[in-house]
């Protein structure tokens, strides 16, 4: 039997400030159906947010793609790369209406997306601490 994989209430975006500051810091990937924001958390582990709005379709449909997403993430989790100062990030994924996908098309659409946003996170700070270093008088 393999790695037991959990989804706890610790690994969860919840306040709509959380998701505000996840917006606000305006990074983010689209692969397939999902678009995913992405923000350093500064905590050792990622956290998850999901939208799924009306346009998905009825409740059972929008449940369902909340489903695949989080256990998408569920199983990817340990597998997005960690921040350069090793802290996580806190994932926004927004689904679009889309056709019926398996679970592994959502894993790869997640995974990509967020591999994405995080390499462009990671660019950012990178730039960021050039900027700060460099260009003084000697």
């Amino acid at each position: 039997m393999g790695e037991r994989l959990f989804y706890r209430k610790r690994h969860r975006v919840r306040t709509s400030d959380e998701f505000s500051a996840v917006f606000d810091f305006k990074v983010r990937k689209s692969r397939g159906a999902l678009t995913v924001f992405v923000k350093p958390n500064g905590l050792s582990e990622h956290r998850l947010g999901l939208s799924v709005g009306k346009r998905v379709g009825n409740a059972v449909a929008r449940g369902k793609a909340k489903r695949m997403v989080r256990e998408a993430f569920r199983h990817e989790r340990s597998g997005i790369p960690m921040g350069g100062d090793g802290c996580g990030f806190d994932l926004v994924v927004s689904v679009r209406p889309h056709d019926p996908a398996g679970l592994e098309v959502w894993r790869e659409w997640l995974v990509e997306a967020a591999n994405a946003a995080i390499r462009v996170v990671e660019k950012r700070v990178v730039e960021k601490g050039a900027g700060e270093d460099g260009g003084g008088d000697v």
